[in-house]
């Protein structure tokens, strides 16, 4: 059993908003071109590899 804590490794204060720089920082994360993306593509590729390391080198790299 485990306790879920909504917790940061470190303090955030934020002082001013910034609406350009969060639409920026989404846009990496969750857009086609960005980290979320590129993960999915290489998870899903694995599967139409055919050597085990081929697919474990995918896995890695889409899971890393």
């Amino acid at each position: 059993m485990w306790i879920y804590e909504k917790k940061l490794e470190f303090p955030v204060k934020i002082k001013k908003p910034d609406g350009r720089l969060a639409k920026i920082m989404i846009e990496q994360y969750g857009g086609s071109d960005g980290e979320l993306g590129a993960a999915l593509r290489y998870l899903s590729q694995k599967f139409t590899m055919v050597t085990p390391e081929a697919k474990a080198t995918l896995n890695d790299v889409g899971s890393s």
